[in-house]
């Protein structure tokens, strides 16, 4: 089947294809079609090897601002990429090439309506960061305040819309052509990316999510989130507190001595999970380079332009998900992902099950400080996307952000258990669930359902009646495999008959006892004896069959 895609984007087609040869889906190119982008070229590439996680963010870096993006969105899908993959893809976040001042001068100017001299006392030409859509500057306010300020890059909208279409329209051609792309929805994929760029694109949307984590976070004096100027804030141009630190990665031992670093771990922990479980509302991107310390001490969470949102009902079973991996009880973390997942229509629940138990049981041995929690729930995606069951994006953000969260301890800390923090908050955040579920909110929302309930009630009764009056009503059940379930069945009658005749071999015994016959053994009648042998040996090979049984399912 042929592919038709526009020809004006054709560069942009040939360099995705190239980077999925390399990446390792060959069979996906192919099967698609694509291969045919790349002509000559075509036999170059599929002969290199598949690249390294670095290369691999490096490739993306080249490709431009949308790409990396895209590349931040990619390691949150843990069900997609390899937790090597998402881990190499941290390096997407440094060196990435400035833009001229002068630039930089021409948007502040568009967006105050004056230049830079009349807008900031002071506004330093060298920037403190260069990210893919924007970049940070240091500046003085009229009023003397120091602040840092994020301009975003001159023509960024005009070259993420090109690419973004680009991607919808590869997406869209995988997805129509190959059963790969169906599952993992490679068009959604595109669609929530365009989503969340759109909303970074608008710096008021980040001024507002840091006034809103810096409210849920007033019970964490250790921490601080730096706060919008309002009059200093428009869609292009977002001016916040500035922060003087040092990354955490980048601690010292002796900058250890000076600090609190278990306390601080925790506390971190502690802000994270109070954001997964209460608020709904969480950073959901604190690597390294937008976690630092600063000189006073406290940990300062900056660029909130990347936020999840939990549901309700998803924030008490990541809770127990959380406690069930930890524990190793692997039935109940999986019955929990499974709850928590979209379970396909080629959903292999056994395969899933069996990785789940493959997965925990490879950290029992290993002390929990040892262990990266937010890896394993990264690769608890991972098996959820290999077996036809689509988890949650939280899920994924959520497990990604446990990953960086994992560093960031044990950087404070190197000896720090995440889990056992994690552990010891436990009872405080499901006591602080139980307030909210009780909250007047609460109790009307749940009375507004029980009147809905009972409102559409009779209609529903009504429905249900009629179809069973026409013969029309169906069940759909999810049964087991058949044959297994027969043979099954066909094991315990075997057994339920086998010592019915056990059993009355050993009344008849019985009851041959008080008969007096010339053929006797060891004194007894010997029909009677014989008989009561042979429930012995029955007896002994039911019992034998059962152990025997028993002892293989435990090896399976």
């Amino acid at each position: 089947m042929k592919i038709s895609l526009k020809p004006q984007h054709l560069k942009r087609y040939r360099q995705i294809t190239s980077l999925m040869l390399r990446f390792g889906f060959s069979e996906l190119v192919r099967s698609s079609g694509l291969e045919e982008l790349l002509g000559e070229d075509l036999g170059k590439i599929t002969q290199r090897a598949h690249p390294k996680p670095a290369e691999f963010a490096r490739e993306l870096e080249a490709m431009g601002p949308t790409f990396v993006k895209l590349g931040q969105v990619l390691s949150t899908r843990g069900d997609l990429i390899p937790v090597e993959y998402i881990k190499g893809l941290e390096t997407l976040q440094d060196d990435v090439e400035a833009v001229e001042f002068e630039k930089i001068e021409e948007v502040i100017h568009e967006e105050f309506g004056q230049s830079i001299a009349k807008t900031f006392l002071t506004f330093e030409p060298t920037p403190l960061a260069a990210a893919s859509l924007g970049q940070v500057h240091k500046a003085t306010l009229p009023d003397g305040r120091e602040v840092a300020v994020k301009v975003q890059r001159p023509g960024i909208r005009a070259r993420l819309a090109d690419d973004l279409d680009v991607l919808d329209e590869v997406a869209s051609t995988l997805e129509t052509l190959t059963q790969f792309a169906e599952r993992y929805r490679f068009k959604g994929i595109v669609d929530e990316f365009r989503r969340t760029l759109m909303r970074e694109l608008d710096y008021r949307t980040e001024a507002q999510n840091l006034s809103t984590l810096a409210e849920n976070l007033q019970e964490f004096p250790q921490l601080f989130v730096p706060q919008p100027v309002e009059d200093f804030t428009t869609a292009r141009v977002l001016a916040m507190d500035f922060v003087k630190g040092r990354k955490i990665t980048e601690l010292t031992d002796e900058d250890r001595e000076r600090i609190d670093g278990p306390m601080l771990a925790e506390t971190l922990q502690k802000a994270y999970m109070k954001q997964f479980c209460i608020d709904g509302f969480f950073h959901a991107d604190p690597h390294p380079g937008n976690v630092m310390l600063m000189e006073d001490n406290r940990v300062a969470l900056l660029d909130l332009g990347m936020v999840g949102r939990v549901s309700v009902e998803m924030r008490e079973r990541f809770l127990r998900l959380l406690i069930a991996l930890g524990e190793g009880r692997p039935e109940q973390a999986s019955d929990l992902a499974v709850r928590i997942g979209h379970p396909g229509t080629d959903f292999n629940e056994r395969e899933f099950r069996s990785r789940i138990k493959t997965l925990i049981n490879a950290f029992q041995g290993a002390h929990m400080e040892q262990i990266q929690l937010g890896s394993v729930v990264m690769e608890l995606a991972r098996a959820a996307g290999d077996t036809g069951m689509r988890p949650p994006s939280e899920l994924t953000m959520i497990g990604k952000a446990l990953m960086n969260l994992d560093e960031l301890g044990r950087s404070l800390a190197p000896g720090f258990d995440p889990y056992e923090a994690i552990r010891r908050s436990a009872i405080p955040l499901v006591l602080k669930m139980m307030r909210q579920n009780t909250s007047p909110a609460a109790l009307l929302g749940r009375a507004l359902e029980v009147n809905e309930f009972a409102n559409q009630l009779p209609g529903r009764v009504n429905k249900i009646l009629d179809r069973v009056a026409e013969n029309q009503l169906e069940f759909r059940v999810r049964s087991f495999d058949e044959q297994e379930l027969v043979q099954g069945f066909q094991k315990v009658a075997n057994r339920i008959a086998h010592g019915l005749v056990v059993a009355a071999l050993i009344v008849g015994a019985a009851m041959l006892m008080g008969i007096e016959t010339k053929f006797k053994i060891l004194g007894y009648p010997g029909f009677a004896i014989l008989l009561f042998l042979a429930a012995v040996a029955g007896g002994l090979a039911l019992v034998w069959d059962i152990m025997r049984h028993d002892r293989n399912m435990r090896r399976k």
